[in-house]
């Protein structure tokens, strides 16, 4: 899997993501075992309340059990506006077994527990460091 490739596109599209004073531009994309991309979403996308994972997940019909999803942010684990529907909780629900990600959702917000919660789910996160600086650059009207 070119982890790399796909989360630089991850982050090409959080930059699409429409400013917000409170939530983050984020972007995901769904990748398949193949490597071939799957779908993709970014922040408020597609309706002011849509989060980036949550959109690429309403575009993916196909079966996501052995599918990775890349983020540009740590997948949310609490939510206001749809408090049943935070993107871990879809990405457990969809049986995605591995997220990539750029960099941990910071406390500005809410407290997120995403990478915990998806690790205690079974699923494995792995994180890249070295996109964390391009990832923040889409959220610098918040930090």
């Amino acid at each position: 899997m070119d982890d790399e490739r796909w989360m630089s596109r991850a982050v090409e599209l959080a930059h699409r993501s429409p400013r917000s004073s409170s939530a983050f531009a984020v972007g995901a994309v769904i990748v398949g075992p193949d490597g071939v991309e799957i779908a993709r979403g970014w922040s408020r996308d597609v309706d002011p309340m849509v989060h980036a994972e949550e959109s690429a997940l309403l575009r993916a019909n196909v079966d996501l059990r052995q599918a990775t999803l890349y983020s540009s942010l740590e997948p949310c684990s609490k939510r206001s506006s749809r408090p049943d529907a935070t993107c871990t909780s879809l990405i457990i629900a969809a049986g995605i077994p591995r997220v990539v990600l750029a960099w941990r959702e910071p406390d500005l917000f809410v407290t997120c527990e995403g990478v915990a919660l998806l690790t205690a789910a079974g699923v494995e996160v792995v994180e890249l460091p070295a996109f964390a600086e391009r990832a923040r650059a889409a959220n610098a009207h918040l930090l």
